[in-house]
């Protein structure tokens, strides 16, 4: 089945290199691949800003987003994807909402932006802002200059404290690209779990039943952060999975400070998936 891709553009290297990540994960599946800006300026920018130079700056914006698609083209020359190129006028936010249901997008892949405070978060702001409100489509956010490896092992950090859904239909269909192995990651230790996270565990490792998987006890850290962190070096983990339920892993993950020495990008791809509404 086709695939509709959304990457999201400002033009950086950072937002280039989460896309060429992106034709190279999807290198064996067709794609239709959206290279999406958000032109959107402030009213009070607006009021200033005369109908003749609004139009050239639209103008000078598509053909940047035309010339993107023939660099897409020419660097990935695969006759199993097609690109096609967007220019909004709403919020980021909004543009991704509309076009998400538009296009049936299945999958957003953007960059990751560093923050500039002395106590930096877990993402920049603009990466964080869209994990919080995409409620609809899976996020996959690329850290700067990642280079593409064959992803062989996938960590899924759970607190096993809900029953799992069709909100695990991204992870399986991400570890089917390449028949990843499945780690499952629990920041805890293995007596504290319940009777009724023991139930959701059985439920997941049924779930997942035709996948390889392995089950991780990890000692819980001051921040999780530095938890998964850890998790992610010592065992050579190729992409981070977390799904976003309210008051979940991730909620408190990137409300998190980290100290810049200790690490605050993602380290490797994170797929972010949207709660089905529990």
């Amino acid at each position: 089945m086709r695939k509709n891709i959304l990457l999201p553009t400002d033009f950086s290297d950072n937002a280039w290199s989460a896309a060429q990540y992106a034709f190279k994960l999807y290198e064996h599946v067709d794609c239709t691949f959206y290279f999406l800006h958000s032109s959107n300026l402030p009213v009070v920018a607006m009021q200033n800003v005369s109908n003749k130079l609004g139009r050239i700056v639209g103008e000078n914006t598509k053909k940047e987003l035309m010339a993107l698609s023939r660099l897409a083209k020419e660097t990935n020359a695969n006759p199993k994807h097609e690109f096609k190129t967007i220019l909004s006028i709403d919020d980021l936010h909004e543009a991704l909402e509309t076009y998400i249901s538009r296009m049936n997008v299945d999958l957003i892949i953007m960059g990751t932006k560093g923050a500039t405070n002395a106590q930096e978060r877990f993402f920049g702001s603009n990466t964080v802002n869209i994990i919080q409100k995409i409620k609809s489509c899976p996020v996959l956010a690329i850290p700067d200059n990642y280079k593409f490896a064959v992803p062989k092992e996938i960590a899924f950090p759970t607190d096993f404290n809900r029953v799992y859904g069709d909100e695990l239909q991204p992870l399986k269909e991400l570890a089917s690209l390449y028949d990843s192995n499945i780690e499952i990651v629990h920041l805890n230790k293995t007596d504290d779990i319940t009777e009724l996270q023991d139930q959701n565990l059985d439920g997941l490792k049924e779930a997942l039943k035709d996948f390889v998987c392995s089950l991780h006890w990890v000692p819980e850290y001051n921040t999780k952060n530095q938890g998964i962190k850890d998790f992610l070096e010592h065992n050579k983990t190729d992409i981070l999975v977390m799904i976003n339920y309210k008051q979940g892993i991730i909620e408190r993950l990137i409300k998190e400070p980290v100290i810049k020495n200790i690490g605050i990008h993602p380290i490797i791809p994170f797929l972010v998936i949207p709660s089905q509404g529990k």
